[in-house]
């Protein structure tokens, strides 16, 4: 009777730290399937907003944030911007491209990413998304150009830039904002010291996006530079190209979840295995009890 109960005692105890194990490996996919919910909806909110936009205002809105870009680019020779225009760039650093506090978001496919962008990479605002860093071109494109956008590594409740390490060479990333989607290809994957921003900077004549973010995972020593050129963005050709491989992603989830559910089945049927072998354990033993009482009496 003992024996009984100390086994259901540790059936108890095994099946809570099984289902303690799962939760706490549950843990990080849960949250992270919260954040991406999350920041799709934000996504989705900013591209509602941005239909709403009057068209007189987004080209505005573009002028400002072209001032901003020449202010940094120091445009001399045939500069379309008066002085007054990029000072009231700069004053405006990327409210100009905002709605709501963001001014677009970043879609990498061939990681299944896609965030939201904030100005700045204040803490508070790297938890939310990507940020855009200050100092760097606002990302509308144009030559000479060179937009930088931030988002952190090996965060437990977002994916975020993760996986960044996986881009390479060729793949594409799109940058969107009020007017338009911007296609890049990579063309630049490098680890750099954080102090070293020469691959930051701008080069004449060409339009760049660079993602950063830090590297090694967890100890985050470095910082690795995804640098893409702009390509053209045909909008049959890549949205074709951004649902095969969101396809591709949700193919991979659902093996993953059908796995975890094959796993939780197997320990479900083993344990009530377990418990089936159980009664015809203890009538076994019964009968062998039965059986030396008698022959002791037998003895007697």
């Amino acid at each position: 009777m003992a024996k009984t109960k100390k086994q259901k005692r540790n059936n108890l105890l095994l099946g809570v730290v099984f289902f303690i194990g799962m939760a706490v490996m549950a843990y990080p996919l849960v949250s992270r399937l919260y954040y991406r919910v999350e920041s799709n909806q934000q996504i989705a909110d900013f591209d509602k907003e941005k239909a709403t936009l009057d068209e007189a205002d987004i080209d505005e809105r573009m002028k400002l944030a072209q001032a901003f870009n020449d202010s940094l680019n120091n445009v001399v020779s045939g500069d379309p911007w008066s002085e007054e225009m990029k000072k009231k760039g700069r004053a405006e650093y990327a409210r100009m491209l905002e709605i709501h506090e963001r001014m677009g978001h970043v879609e990498i496919p061939v990681i299944d990413v896609d965030l939201p962008v904030y100005a700045g990479t204040a803490e508070e605002v790297l938890q939310q998304g990507a940020g855009h860093l200050e100092g760097t071109s606002l990302p509308i494109g144009g030559n000479s150009t060179h937009a930088v956008i931030t988002a952190h590594t090996g965060l437990p409740t977002a994916k975020m830039f993760t996986d960044l390490t996986k881009l390479k060479v060729g793949d594409k990333f799109y940058v969107h904002n009020i007017k338009e989607v911007m296609a890049y290809q990579v063309d630049q994957v490098k680890v750099i010291e954080p102090t070293n921003f020469d691959d930051l900077l701008i080069v004449p004549g060409h339009d760049y996006v660079t993602l950063l973010t830090c590297t090694p995972y967890m100890i985050n020593t470095h910082r690795l530079l995804v640098r893409g050129h702009r390509i053209p963005y045909v909008a049959e050709v890549e949205e074709e190209f951004i649902a095969a491989n969101k396809l591709s992603h949700l193919y991979r989830y659902l093996f993953y979840v059908a796995v975890g559910l094959i796993v939780i089945l197997l320990w479900i049927i083993r344990r009530l295995r377990k418990k089936k072998k159980q009664p015809e354990k203890a009538l076994k033993a019964l009968k062998a009890a039965r059986k030396e009482v008698k022959v002791e009496d037998g003895q007697q």
